[in-house]
């Protein structure tokens, strides 16, 4: 098979494993959501959203929910620019309708461009799967051996953390939210990544999508610390949008709460984000959760502490 010249990505995450696996000048198109690095913002947005992404998390899910129910998609892919940009490989998802635009979409477009360029949906649910998918593209690209090599320097970094996790016997339990209005655990990668930063996942399993939970379920759990990393949101949004739960009954009932230990970070860099910055949300992780042993890196920080007089009463 010829390595492909052209490539459209409609993942921020394939985007960012393309960028470390040193093929950004193959890149030529790119989706709405794909922001980083910089040096591919110049490439043209091959989807938009068909919601309003600036709406409260209430508004967008109830938005999300209608849309759903009506049939119809979130996000818009633009065929004829799609056309233009003449790829040979687009990357695209499998695993989540709501997080980017349907592969059905992309597979019914790319079958009426020609000449018919390749189609990689990668369907990340563990971490693990985060190795296979840099495989994946390192393959796609005609280059096994740099998926390899970054796949390795990755690995290598994790097993520095771990090795400063792995003896722990204080181990707080720990809750990511992964969305505020109505509340939803962070499933799928997340609880794994818990474990290996020292902390005790008691919400969202490993492997499975994030599921919904209610208040009375998440006082019943009662977590030592409390992460949240709503879908798409950044750090500056998640702190803003997290000032109404002060007024939420259950919410000052919770112990995080009352001990200060409640965090707010970067999802839609990170967490959300199934690249190789997962890598650096475990080090977020492990600094939230043991920062004796792991002090936060000097310079900007993904992440905050939320004092209990940041939430609204």
């Amino acid at each position: 098979m010829t390595p492909p010249h052209r490539i459209v990505s409609l993942l921020p995450a394939a985007t960012e494993i393309l960028c470390a696996l040193d093929r950004a000048s193959l890149l030529v198109g790119r989706s709405h959501a794909c922001d980083y690095p910089d040096e591919i913002l110049d490439r043209p947005a091959c989807t938009r959203p068909r919601l309003n992404p600036t709406a409260s998390s209430a508004d967008i899910q109830a938005e999300v929910s209608n849309q759903l129910k009506a049939g119809k998609a979130l996000y818009e892919l633009d065929v004829p620019l799609l056309t233009r940009l003449r790829p040979d490989l687009i990357i695209t998802q499998g695993q989540c309708n709501v997080c980017a635009v349907d592969v059905a979409d992309v597979e019914r477009a790319a079958a009426n461009l020609s000449p018919r360029p390749q189609v990689l949906s990668l369907a990340p649910r563990h971490l693990r799967d985060l190795w296979d998918n840099i495989t994946s593209v390192g393959a796609a690209l005609g280059d096994p051996e740099s998926g390899r090599t970054l796949n390795k320097a990755l690995k290598n970094r994790m097993a520095n953390l771990i090795l400063g996790t792995a003896a722990m016997k204080k181990r707080p339990t720990v809750a990511c939210i992964e969305w505020l209005d109505p509340l939803m655990a962070a499933g799928n990668w997340v609880p794994e990544m818990v474990e290996l930063a020292g902390g005790q996942p008691v919400v969202g399993k490993a492997g499975e999508h994030s599921p919904w939970m209610t208040w009375p379920e998440l006082v019943q759990v009662d977590p030592d610390v409390i992460v949240l990393i709503p879908c798409g949101f950044d750090l500056e949004r998640t702190t803003s949008d997290s000032q109404h739960l002060g007024s939420i009954p259950e919410w000052v009932k919770l112990r995080a709460v009352q001990g200060g230990m409640v965090f707010a970070a970067d999802g839609s860099q990170h967490f959300n984000r199934p690249g190789p910055r997962l890598v650096d949300s475990l080090e977020i992780l492990a600094q939230i959760i043991h920062p004796g042993v792991f002090p936060p890196p000097e310079g900007p920080k993904h992440w905050r502490r939320l004092r209990p007089g940041h939430f609204l009463v």
